[in-house]
């Protein structure tokens, strides 16, 4: 599976989204030559610059019909009747557009039918969407993943007015995303750049496991001080060696809540998406016995665990770090037991029932747990 990661650590917009993409090897004349079947009067090119020193491919689009704005069906035409772009390049940009249709709709509280595009309606806009998609397609990418998200900070003039960054679209397209602000007082993200890791990005935290084919930088247009305003792309195909992911911990200390509600908390955790949580007793200040309730959250599901614990414990308050969670390779078997069927964990330290497994065939059959566990790690003995 070819995998394509962006590194958004000073942003992301349409333009160096391109721009990384033909940097990292697809082919920048046929991505022209895609865009110019979109009949916008728009001139394409791409060059090699610097930015920091870092040489990178910055990406440009010149003139085009200027329009005061556009709606969503007008868009999709213009898509739809550029013959030079595929089918699935063509359903992509779509999504991307509704998307951001959605994300303006809720911002200015009309419905989505009312929704016109005024910066992203523009010939460059449609272009630098379009020409991400043709160019994944050019690469062979199969998924998307990114890092989280360096927004900016400050304000930005728009069609609306002077508003505070993120904008209120790219806020929206962001939920449940990782983002943080560094650098700069000004907008590294725009609703393109969100747009197009919102609606095809599968994953967002640290660079997965893979083996690296090519790597490319897209510039942006401004030349910071502090740091390369580039875009970073990798593209490689996902392999089985250990796996590395950024994730949070969340940690409280809680000394008045009794055990049942202890337990409570943790299985509605468990449920809302933790990767693990776990009870440990402490002795607090004034020689309290208490609880340390610790859970590992991937990034985007870290306000809803945070929630679930101010909701169910009594705590007033909890810490929250972001660490690396370093997981060994793992794949699945089924193994027969008299009673039925479990799957079993296998990893290079050796093969695991799955609990859940065994505990439903235990209830359900009224056999001791103990027995289903030993039934399962003698099938797969047997049997591997």
């Amino acid at each position: 599976m070819t995998t394509c990661y962006f590194d958004a650590f000073s942003g992301i917009a349409g333009d160096m989204t391109v721009g990384a993409l033909i940097d990292a090897g697809a082919n920048g004349d046929a991505v022209i030559d895609c865009l110019n079947s979109l009949n916008l009067g728009a001139t394409y090119r791409y060059e090699k610059t610097k930015r920091r020193g870092m040489a990178a491919t910055k990406f440009h689009v010149d003139g085009g019909q200027q329009r005061d704005h556009r709606h969503l069906p007008h868009i999709a035409k213009i898509i739809e009747a550029a013959s030079a772009i595929s089918p699935l390049a063509q359903k992509n940009a779509i999504a991307i557009f509704i998307k951001l249709g959605e994300a303006e709709a809720h911002a200015h509280g009309i419905p989505m039918d009312r929704v016109h595009f005024h910066e992203v309606g523009a010939a460059d806009s449609i272009s630098d969407i379009v020409g991400a998609c043709v160019a994944f397609e050019l690469l062979g990418v199969d998924e998307i993943g990114c890092s989280p998200i360096n927004v900016g900070s400050g304000l930005v003039e728009t069609e609306h007015g002077t508003l505070p960054v993120p904008a209120p679209a790219t806020a929206q397209l962001l939920i449940n995303k990782p983002i943080y602000s560094k650098g700069p007082a000004m907008e590294l993200t725009t609703p393109t750049g969100a747009a197009i890791v919102a609606t095809l990005a599968t994953h967002f935290g640290s660079l997965p496991a893979m083996s690296i084919r090519s790597t490319g930088l897209g510039a942006g247009t401004a030349d910071f001080k502090a740091q390369a305003n580039v875009l970073r792309a990798v593209i490689g195909e996902r392999t089985a060696a250990t796996e590395a992911t950024s994730v949070n911990v969340l940690e409280a200390n809680i000394d008045d809540a009794s055990p049942q509600v202890l337990g409570y908390t943790m299985d509605r955790l468990f449920a809302a998406g933790a990767l693990d949580v776990a009870l440990q007793p402490i002795q607090m200040k004034k020689n309290r016995p208490g609880s340390l309730l610790s859970v590992i959250a991937k990034p985007e599901d870290t306000d809803v665990l945070a929630g679930i614990i101010l909701r169910e414990t009594t705590t007033i308050g909890l810490r929250i770090t972001t660490a690396e969670r370093r997981v060994a390779a793992r794949r699945f078997i089924n193994v027969d037991t008299p009673w039925g069927v479990v799957r079993m964990k296998v990893t290079a330290q050796g093969a695991t029932p799955e609990y859940d497994d065994c505990r439903i065939l235990a209830e359900a059959k009224g056999v001791p747990l103990k027995d289903v566990l030993a039934q399962a790690q003698f099938a797969y003995l047997k049997e591997f």
